[in-house]
């Protein structure tokens, strides 16, 4: 007797799946399934260092292998460091390239030793990271292009939040302009007025822009029912 054999049936073709990429930077070091590369902003005040020490807590997984990378955009102009409380060189007769060029180093220390400082979180926890520190006088800009460039997950950013200034739910410059321009999502740790580095649980939303214009959109409205109400 002859017997016939088949083939074993050919398992269906799993649809094929492409990384997101942007013209700029295509394919750039997508994380694997799983894998996180984590980006946390840092402009050197008391509200980054406070988003980092919640990221240890509250968002990085130790034991999984995730790549945390501490993105800060330098200011090109050491003039910009003013609100840190640096204070320029201090060689008034010398030459004005000579002078500039020590401010420059002078700041470059005091941006690492700053850095250093804010890092401190996760040295603590004995998690691994990188430092990526770039120069650019459009920090805002700069920061969303180094976040794509970096293929990062999720970019954590420090916010003052809440103040008389900024006005209800509204989140400040820079994390508000990340927030529309980013290309991953953007988790805004946001520290009340009269909390520091050392207060207590900050109030913690991942927004998008969808809930930003929602927000904007609510506020308009609001405003334009009691400039009606006053012509009444």
């Amino acid at each position: 007797m002859s017997s016939s054999s088949s083939s074993p049936a050919k398992p269906p073709d799993s649809p094929s799946r492409h990384p997101a990429s942007s013209p700029r930077y295509p394919l750039a070091a997508a994380p694997l399934p799983g894998h996180r590369r984590l980006g946390i902003a840092v402009d050197l005040s008391d509200e980054s260092a406070y988003a980092v020490r919640w990221a240890v807590q509250n968002y990085i997984r130790p034991n999984d292998d995730d790549d945390v990378i501490l993105l800060h955009v330098r200011p090109t102009s050491v003039l910009y460091g003013a609100d840190w409380g640096f204070v320029g060189s201090a060689a008034e007769d010398a030459d004005e390239e000579e002078a500039q060029k020590r401010s420059e180093e002078e700041f470059d220390a005091f941006t690492m030793r700053k850095l250093g400082e804010v890092a401190e979180p996760l040295v603590e926890a004995r998690i691994s990271f990188k430092m990526h520190v770039v120069k650019d006088h459009d920090m805002k800009e700069r920061l969303c292009l180094e976040v794509e460039r970096l293929g990062l997950s999720v970019v954590i950013m420090g916010s003052r939040g809440l103040g008389k200034r900024t006005g209800k739910g509204r989140l400040g410059s820079v994390s508000d302009y990340c927030v529309h321009h980013c290309v991953c999502p953007v988790v805004v740790v946001r520290v009340q007025d009269g909390e520091g580095a050392g207060a207590g649980a900050p109030e913690v939303a991942v927004v998008r822009e969808a809930e930003v214009a929602v927000a904007g959109a609510e506020e308009e409205e609001e405003e334009d029912r009691r400039k009606g109400e006053k012509m009444l």
